[in-house]
């Protein structure tokens, strides 16, 4: 049987070689994409950076943490406490020590002494010069501040070395702190760090500007220290809930500004990396079960005959399996060798495109190319199971007659499978509409739930396809000429192979329209959403953690004809099912005001009734029953007990908590929203305030301006996301149509044959050629079109329920050329070799079938 078996492969190299390249790839881009994603298991190690020199760091801490029955459950506090004046005045006593305070500053970029800026800043953080000596920042020209009107600079080596470029000492920079903004010059620079920008001030101006202390670089011994504290502790801050933490060695990197940033870092590169990798898993396993389910049916005239020569249905079955076994390890390990290969350019993209941090490279590990391997044998084989199973229960006496038409193409098993996972992509669609609406805005469900369709759509293909085949032809088979007619019948006929063509084109336009258009739509009913709740101006501080100058909002607040609204982000953090911490964003407001500027989707309850004992929670809470009673803690650390005053619809998932502002101590103001009040002159109100901003150095944008800043239609990391999660798959797909379509036309060289003997000229036998690859084209284009109209249209139901009136958004442009692309792709890779095929005499294939 092995000879057999070697010689079976040999007579139809072209189709065992379509099965190779369909696995080796497949398997190849389920290790790249595995390689990936395993080094975003892990963040480098890094040690302390910004208290490299400080023998103890002594701050407030930022951490909550709650004692649990399963366990202590922790979480970031988003406004950690200062340093008290106790705890300073206690450690003075041990020996020197150097107060720090961080504040939000920007500055821009001027030269030559005049005082001109250079656009809006670029956003950093001020800290007071003693403290340098304990941080990496050293001189690297210049002198230290000594007078408020100095600072000092950090400065990257590429803009020290470009002439003309960059800050130098003796320059006037226009300085934007919480206190306002006023020219400073530049009497030092000091080199950038990746961690933070830094401009350092004289230590009373950093006092003046920001009087709370951040933290404390102490000079003693660290068991003195920590007993110290906690003496102060016990008489300054008891019963607060803020403890304060002592930290020297590698524990000094938790008073970084940003100590987990690596990690985080690497939580957008593993969500994207795992979504590339489902999808390219699912498309891989598809095509490979297609590809090897289709070239075992190409043969069931060969299985037939031996039937009929007295083999029997186990040595069909081991003859089936010994080739794919033959192809299988192979081409899996070739499939491998190119995952490896492939993988390091991956990294280096997501790097260049800032899609990774810079540090981001693939490591050693290796269980992703066992996976591969075993995934693709394990595929491989399970594509050969069904069709060998069948081709093994031919009857001799039956054999040239099954193998002639394509009768049995949908068994009892694929009936019932088919069904199976079709009513499971539905029913799960009509469930979380029932149940959680919001579910279905979710990356995991948009992208898995077409997944369950594809698939359910492509057992039922030799159903849907003589139908759409006859839908798609109607006109062309009517035309002049027998083109039309025969590339209708021969597509309906060929159920298997139509189908085995259309799989690929099913997939790609599928997943495209799919993913295309649910982000599309999503970000679509955001923006809507936001700009029901917006005001006709926003100004917001830069950054994540930055501040609006007082002097701003006290000038924006005395604008006659305008309801202005100060806000601070902050959050709070409550403890669901009394083992979970749950994390949410919020905003402290004065009620009356958020009122005048913002119209917020209330379901139940009054957002007026806003005060110090009350908390304005969403539906997603656990607890969201006006008039009861929660306990959270604040961003500081602090637990209270709040009334909930009113529920926010959930929407789209922007619509946060709200507190006042008593209830987010140490939370700057970040952002003002300002109405024209009815009756006021609008143009009166916004040149003033437009010339605040221009006194304070705080760009104002249009409520127009801010949505398309805020909620873009297209954001640049959704574009490279989608870039690489889609691009992987769709230039697999698009190999694998080509190569199904060799394998196909291949098959088919006596039927060309018999066209040409009967009078048919070449260009009637390739445009007949091309018309049937148009034909498949459509159908599978048709099949994924109804997976992805019916995925957006839950979609759409899920927006209606969560009370967003958003239109749905087809990327009709995407898709078309998505289609146009597959339809070039399967016309050349069907009239190529049909055009190699047509070179020979016709009589020589006359009576070639197999």
């Amino acid at each position: 049987m092995l000879r057999l078996t070697l010689q079976g492969m040999r007579a139809r190299w072209v189709t065992f070689t379509g099965s190779f390249v369909a696995l080796a790839l497949g398997v190849g881009l389920i290790a790249a994409t595995g390689l990936a994603l395993a080094a975003t298991f892990q963040a480098p190690h890094r040690g302390p950076e910004r208290f490299a020199a400080a023998p103890v760091v002594v701050r407030a801490t930022d951490t909550l943490r709650v004692s649990t029955p399963i366990g202590e459950r922790t979480q970031r506090l988003a406004d950690p406490r200062a340093v008290p004046a106790e705890v300073a005045a206690e450690l003075a006593r041990l020996g020197r020590t150097v107060e720090d305070r961080t504040f939000p500053v920007s500055y821009a970029s001027v030269g030559g002494g005049a005082d001109r800026t250079d656009g809006e800043g670029a956003a950093a953080a001020g800290h007071p010069w003693s403290v340098a000596a304990a941080t990496p920042y050293r001189l690297t020209d210049g002198r230290a501040p000594r007078t408020p009107s100095e600072v000092v600079v950090a400065v990257a080596a590429r803009e020290r070395d470009q002439s003309g470029g960059g800050v130098a000492v003796g320059d006037r920079v226009r300085v934007v702190t919480p206190a306002g903004a006023d020219s400073r010059t530049v009497v030092g620079t000091v080199a950038a760090t990746d961690f933070e920008t830094a401009v350092f001030f004289t230590d009373a101006e950093a006092a003046q500007l920001s009087p709370r202390i951040d933290a404390l670089v102490v000079h003693a011994d660290a068991a003195a220290v920590r007993k110290a504290v906690r003496k102060a502790v016990r008489n300054a801050v008891r019963g607060t809930g803020s403890g304060i933490d002592v930290l020297t060695g590698d524990e000094r990197r938790r008073a970084d500004p940003d100590p987990d940033r690596d990690s985080e870092a690497l939580v957008s590169v593993n969500a994207l990396l795992g979504t590339a990798a489902g999808i390219t898993c699912f498309v891989s396993v598809f095509v490979v079960a297609s590809t090897f389910a289709f070239a075992v049916a190409q043969r069931r005239r060969e299985f037939g005959l031996l039937r009929t020569a007295g083999a029997t249905a186990r040595q069909i079955r081991r003859t089936v399996f010994a080739e794919a076994v033959l192809v299988a390890v192979p081409a899996s390990a070739a499939g491998c060798l190119l995952g490896a290969v492939g993988a390091p350019p991956l990294a280096a993209w997501m790097v260049d495109s800032g899609v990774a941090p810079s540090w981001f490279a693939i490591g050693d590990q290796t269980w992703p190319l066992h996976t591969a391997f075993w995934t693709g044998l394990c595929v491989a084989m399970a594509g050969v199971l069904t069709s060998s199973w069948r081709a093994g229960r031919i009857k001799p006496t039956e054999a040239l007659r099954e193998a002639a038409l394509d009768n049995g193409t949908m068994p009892p098993s694929r009936w019932l499978l088919g069904a199976l996972l079709l009513l499971t992509g539905l029913g799960l669609l009509v469930w979380s509409l029932a149940t959680d609406p919001g579910e279905a805005l979710k990356r995991k469900t948009y992208i898995t739930r077409p997944m369950l369709l594809i698939v359910g759509f492509a057992l039922y293909a030799p159903v849907l396809v003589p139908p759409l085949v006859r839908l798609v032809t109607w006109l062309p088979a009517r035309l002049p000429g027998a083109t039309g007619l025969l590339a209708r019948e021969n597509a309906a006929t060929g159920v298997r192979r139509t189908s085995a063509v259309a799989a690929p084109v099913l997939i790609t336009v599928a997943l495209a329209a799919s993913l295309l258009g649910t982000t599309a739509t999503i970000s679509e009913a955001k923006a809507t959403e936001a700009a029901t709740q917006t005001a006709d101006y926003v100004v917001a501080a830069p950054g994540d953690k930055g501040a609006l100058p007082a002097p701003f909002v006290t000038r924006a607040q005395s604008i006659p004809g305008a309801a202005v609204s100060a806000s601070r982000s902050t959050a709070v953090t409550v403890l669901e099912e009394g083992v979970a911490l749950v994390r949410s964003e919020a905003r402290a407001v004065d009620p009356a005001a958020l009122a005048a500027v913002s119209r917020l989707p209330v379901a139940s309850g009054r957002v007026a009734d806003l005060d110090d004992g009350g908390i304005v929670v969403n539906e997603e809470w656990l607890t969201r029953t006006v008039g009861q009673r929660v306990r959270v803690w604040l961003g500081d650390g602090r637990e209270v007990t709040l009334r909930i005053v009113a529920v926010l619809r959930t929407g789209t998932g922007g619509n946060g908590v709200y507190v006042t502002p008593r209830n987010a101590p140490g939370a700057p103001v970040d952002r003002v929203d300002v109405a024209v009040r009815d009756g006021a002159d609008a143009t009166a109100v916004d040149a003033a305030l437009r010339e605040a901003g221009a006194a304070t150095r705080t760009t104002v944008l249009t409520k127009d301006e801010w949505l398309a800043r805020s909620h873009p239609r297209s954001s640049e990391s959704t574009r490279l996301g989608l870039l690489l999660i889609l691009g992987i798959a769709l230039l697999y797909t698009g190999i694998a149509l080509a190569n199904t379509l060799v394998m196909a036309t291949s098959d088919r060289v006596g039927d060309l044959a018999v066209l040409r003997l009967t009078g048919a000229t070449k260009p009637q036998v390739l445009r007949l050629v091309a018309a049937e690859a148009l034909v498949v084209v459509a159908v599978g284009s048709l099949l994924g079109a109804a997976v992805a109209g019916l995925n957006l249209l839950g979609l759409r139901g899920a927006l209606a329920l969560l009370s967003v009136r958003s239109p749905l958004v087809v990327p009709w442009g995407g898709l078309g050329a998505m289609v146009a692309a597959s339809a070039v792709l399967a016309v050349v890779a069907a009239v190529v070799p049909a055009l190699t095929v047509l070179r020979t005499r016709p009589v020589e294939h006359a009576g070639t079938r197999e």
